[in-house]
Formats: structure tokens, C-alpha cells, sequence
């Protein structure tokens, strides 16, 4: 371990829209924040390569260009940025306590307050093909990435809900849309499965599952295997959406911070504030139901301003 305990007014984990946007907030506020980045600087976003529904870039960006947007804004107003992963915490359960945090298992930190935007990780196949191919057709996201297959046909992997939803989404922009669903029924409620079944462009296949994702560079079709048969098909589309769920990064918080079953940390009301004083959570790791880049920074910055009031309660 450190010899030397740095000493912080508020420290950000995870970067991402939430992280940078709590830093800008913080930085202006004279915070003074540190933040450590976690070992995916910029989150999930880096790996979309078109981001078309963030306000403020009229011609559309990447997502690499704009956490490296938000990263030097934040910079700018003096928020310190660091990558590295917290590999521990011990946070008090008093108004005022000092929060406890291990840095790549050596470096400690002790901070007043802590905004907590370690983000979520979107659950894939893990087919090599599907890996290779995120960011150029491949997506977890039906409402960031649908757009940009307008009027051409799409594969949504996936039996619940989300898969659902996704399916309707892009049903009302694309010219058809396949759901393969691993069992012979979908988990989705009923009202979905309703939805879904009224939606004449929307196909379900049952007991298929993608064998290969088709494409060197960009999607050109995916092979399917029906894992009752064994016979495979190969159905030509130009996006692959998986929809088979999403999980937070939490478990550095396990038994340390209130969770839901899934795992995302529980906020209070309509602030960022978890069941511990000083330690707020903001962006996926707490929101399950949006997910999206702005809504991520709007509670970013609503992290800021409750660590904000938070120490000035104390004064």
C-alpha cells in the first residue's frame, strides 16, 4: 500500500457521460474532482461508431470524439483525470465520515464525497464474429444505433422485454425485422408479446440461435442454426441488434450500497443519493429503464450538484 493517503473533496469513479458531466459540474462548483476512469475510458460509447442524438453536434460525431470532447471540458475546469481502477472501498455510514478507496490494490485515497459512474456492460454472445463486428452493424442498442437502418432489414437476438421493444422500435424505421429466440416461447409480458405479434414487418423465429455473424467489415447477413433440427439458414440483413440484457457495474458495491436484484444501485426519490451519505451514483449503473448518453449526463450533473449540497450542509 501507499505510504501517503491522498486526500479529495470529491472523487468520480468510471468515466463515461455521467462521469464527465458530474466532473465538469464538480470542477465549477471548485471540487476540485479526481477521476478514475476504470480500464474503458469513456465507456460503453466508445464502441459506437456513429452517435447522431446527442445535442449539440447538428452533423452527428463518434462516440470516441465526443467522451474525448467531454473529457477535455472537463479537464478545463480543472477536474484531474486518471486511469486506473478502484479495486476497493470502504465508505462510512456517517454524515461527514471520510470514504475509504483502494486504487489498483495500492494507491489510498480518502474522500469527502464520491459520485459513483461506473456504467453498465451490455451482455452479447461472445461468437467471435458478433465481437468483431460491433460498431459496424452489431449493437446493443436499438434506439441509439436504428437510425442508421432506416428501410433496410434487421436481426434482434433476444426473448424478453428489452428484445420486444427493441423489435417494435425499429419496426416503425426499418423494412423488416427478424427476432430469434433461443427457447420455443418469449419471456416478454404478454402486452409485448401482443405488440409484437400485431406488427405485420416483425418476424419470430423459435428455437434459432445466430451460428455466424456474416461480414468482414461492416454486416452482411447472419447464419442461423435451429437447435432442435440442426438445419442452418443464412438471412441477409445489414444490422444485428442483441437485446439479452444489460449488467451494472457494481460489484465493487456488493453489500456496500443498496442494489436491486439485478444489481443496479438504488437511488433516492429523484436524486443521485444511495443509502450511504456523501455517495451519490449517477448514469447506468442506476438507470435501467433509459440508458442513453444524455439522460446518463443529466444525473451526472445531478450527482454534482447533491455532492455540492451535500458538503455545504457540513460547513
Amino acid at each position: 500500500m501507499s505510504e501517503t493517503i491522498e486526500k479529495i473533496k470529491c472523487l468520480i469513479i468510471g468515466s463515461g457521460p455521467a462521469g464527465y458531466t458530474a466532473a465538469i459540474y464538480a470542477s465549477r462548483a471548485d471540487m476540485k474532482p479526481v477521476m478514475y476512469t476504470g480500464m474503458q475510458m469513456g465507456g460503453q460509447l466508445t464502441t459506437t461508431t456513429e452517435v447522431d442524438n446527442f445535442p449539440g453536434y447538428p452533423d452527428g460525431t463518434d462516440g470516441t470524439a465526443m467522451m474525448n470532447d467531454l473529457q477535455k471540458q472537463a479537464e478545463r475546469f480543472g477536474t484531474e483525470v486518471r486511469f486506473g481502477l478502484v479495486t476497493k472501498v470502504e465508505f462510512s455510514d456517517k454524515v461527514g465520515g471520510v470514504h475509504k478507496i483502494t486504487v489498483d490494490e495500492s494507491k489510498e485515497i480518502e474522500a469527502e464525497t464520491v459520485i459513483i459512474s461506473t456504467g453498465a456492460t451490455a451482455k452479447y454472445l461472445n461468437i467471435e464474429s458478433e465481437q468483431r463486428l460491433i460498431g459496424g452493424g452489431v449493437s446493443a442498442c436499438a434506439t441509439c444505433d436504428g437510425f442508421f437502418y432506416r428501410k433496410q432489414d434487421v436481426i434482434v437476438v433476444g426473448a424478453g422485454d428489452t428484445a420486444a421493444e427493441e423489435a417494435t422500435y425499429l419496426a416503425n424505421i426499418c423494412n423488416k425485422v427478424t427476432i430469434l429466440v433461443r427457447k420455443d416461447y418469449m419471456k416478454a409480458s404478454k402486452a409485448m408479446q401482443h405488440r409484437v405479434s400485431k406488427t405485420a414487418n416483425i418476424e419470430v423465429l423459435y428455437n434459432t440461435e445466430i451460428d455466424e455473424v456474416l461480414g468482414e467489415k461492416v454486416v452482411e447477413g447472419v447464419r442461423t442454426i435451429n437447435n432442435q433440427t440442426k438445419k442452418t439458414n443464412v438471412i441477409d440483413v445489414t444490422g444485428v441488434f442483441i437485446a439479452i440484457g444489460h449488467k451494472p457495474n457494481t460489484e465493487l458495491f456488493t453489500n456496500v450500497l443498496d442494489m436491486d436484484a439485478v444489481g443496479y444501485l438504488i437511488t433516492k426519490g429523484k436524486s443521485t443519493k444511495t443509502n450511504l451519505p456523501g455517495i451519490f451514483a449517477a448514469g447506468d449503473v442506476q438507470d435501467k429503464e433509459y440508458r442513453q448518453a444524455v439522460t446518463a449526463a443529466g444525473t451526472g450533473c445531478m450527482a454534482a450538484l447533491d455532492a455540492e449540497r451535500y458538503l455545504g450542509a457540513l460547513e
